[in-house]
């Protein structure tokens, strides 16, 4: 399992670190002692968890495009890392519909970009490159995908990450296979949520401004079923697999993050879990959209690996990840100072782990 007090004085380079995801792996490397430098464009929404968390004000904060190579380099080598987490994307998958180019030049050349880096650098010992549980080939059927399935993703986010995951594969094995060289991985997450999560196009931050708002939440298709799954979840699961690869090189691979299948539910489900969890008259209708992009109706992943290899396994169930979410988010909208609401889940998460 993670044990964080093995960060303290490690050098850690995150790329993404000004995304929701990022913000919350940033946090809980600082509260580890961690020597913390983030790579990555500005906030991409505005209100942001990293500005309104304050969260530059304990690590290195570089503000750079992934795509831009020399750029990337020097706050590389300015930064010395032992240990990368690649988590610079662009995620949304309605946006890489309208944006196709950009999606695949920032999912596949950044990740190019970063392992190149890699390969230039003798202090990296451990690499996670973070991708998503929508590389496989989706075929819609009700069971988990394990790591061993094609890798094909429908759209150009999930495709893009699906690329991302082959030049993680080349590098290794191509470059990374010396006595000395860096133990790299790749982890496949499901849907996340949680405080702070304010970007278009998804579930949760729907609802939030729907409800902030006094307004009904509208839900595009309430029968799509995915793994649902607290941030913490996942960030954890990715410090664990760079820590305990660099302990023992064996343990490089290829990783599924998810829930148990208790917390894979459909969107309505997850909807009537935050609409009880925040009261207040809150309530939500169907508003299907005419000729949407394609989304996957169904998408499960199988755990089981990384639950043999490491002895992991998920500590909130999906009920506790919406009330950590609309705790935090009230805290938030009550003005209150929102890094003590992430200092208090990040502390509650790890007691139970």
């Amino acid at each position: 399992m993670l044990d964080l007090d093995w960060y303290k004085g490690k050098r850690v380079f995150v790329t993404g670190h000004t995304g929701f995801k990022g913000s919350w792996m940033c946090r809980v490397l600082q509260k580890a002692g961690a020597e913390v430098t983030g790579y990555a464009l500005n906030p991409p929404t505005e209100p942001a968890l990293f500005d309104l968390a304050s969260l530059s004000e304990g690590m290195h904060d570089v503000r750079g495009d992934i795509r831009d190579l020399e750029s990337l380099q020097s706050a590389f080598r300015a930064a010395n890392p032992e240990i990368v987490i690649h988590m610079a994307a662009q995620p949304i998958v309605r946006e890489s519909y309208r944006a196709p180019r950009e999606t695949y030049e920032t999912n596949v050349m950044g990740t190019v970009n970063l392992l190149e880096c890699v390969r230039l650098s003798d202090s990296v010992r451990s690499v996670v490159n973070v991708t998503t549980d929508k590389v496989y080939l989706n075929r819609e059927w009700p069971w988990g995908y394990r790591e061993d399935e094609m890798l094909d993703g429908f759209d150009p986010y999930s495709n893009s990450k699906s690329c991302s995951e082959l030049v993680t594969h080349s590098y290794v094995n191509s470059f990374f296979q010396g006595k000395d060289a860096p133990m790299v991985s790749t982890a496949r997450a499901g849907n996340v949520i949680g405080g702070g999560d304010f970007a278009s196009d998804r579930i949760i931050p729907d609802c939030v401004r729907a409800v902030t708002r006094g307004e009904t939440i509208h839900i595009r298709n309430p029968y799509s079923t995915r793994p649902y799954q607290h941030v913490l979840e996942p960030v954890c699961a990715y410090l664990m697999i760079a820590q305990r690869q660099a302990e023992e090189k064996e343990k490089a691979g290829w990783y599924n993050v998810g829930p148990d299948d208790a917390s894979c539910v459909t969107t309505g489900e997850l909807v009537n879990r935050f609409v009880h969890a925040w009261g207040e008259g809150a309530r939500w209708e169907t508003a299907a959209e005419a000729n949407a992009p394609h989304e996957a109706n169904f998408l499960k992943l199988d755990c089981s690996k990384i639950r043999s290899v490491f002895g992991w396994k998920p500590v909130w169930d999906i009920d506790q990840a919406v009330r950590m979410t609309v705790a935090w988010t009230k805290a938030w909208v009550d003005g209150q100072m929102v890094i003590s609401e992430m200092d208090r889940e990040i502390e509650a998460y790890l007691q139970e782990k």
